[in-house]
């Protein structure tokens, strides 16, 4: 499933643009990765709105990375609602250290929750990985 490749209204991570030409372009395993941080940040929030393990796994940094996620044995799954980036700092180009704050929030089973968390991410050979995160009171 492509989630608004085609439908105009825009990546599930936020932005205003289709998801091919946005996080869409990171997901696939031959791609290219994802430039920045906050572009990791996004395109993994977009890899869980979709159900894509194998990409968060293969973008969480190996220090950290739990054996697996279990995505698929969650039941009742989470409806994902959106993405807002709160804060960025560094994570660019040029840098080997990042941090994004966001809110996401999602339904389960009707009920609204917000998942507020300043994540940490590290640049190593050419490549942004994400190494954890502090959950918020929100």
């Amino acid at each position: 499933m492509k989630p608004n490749a085609s439908s105009g209204t825009g990546c599930p991570c936020g932005r205003p643009v289709p998801f091919d030409a946005c996080c869409g372009r990171y997901l696939p395993p031959e791609a290219a990765p994802a430039p920045t941080a906050e572009a990791l940040m996004r395109s993994r929030y977009s890899a869980y709105v979709m159900g894509n393990e194998p990409y968060l796994m293969a973008t969480w940094h190996a220090t950290t990375r739990p054996e697996r996620l279990g995505l698929a044995d969650e039941q009742p799954r989470p409806r994902w609602l959106g993405l807002s980036i709160v804060r960025s700092e560094g994570g660019q180009n040029t840098d080997t250290h990042g941090l994004v704050e966001f809110v996401a929030r999602y339904k389960i089973q009707g009920r609204a929750f917000r998942l507020h968390e300043t994540s940490r991410f590290l640049k190593e050979d050419g490549r942004w990985w994400y190494v954890d995160g502090d959950l918020q009171d929100s």
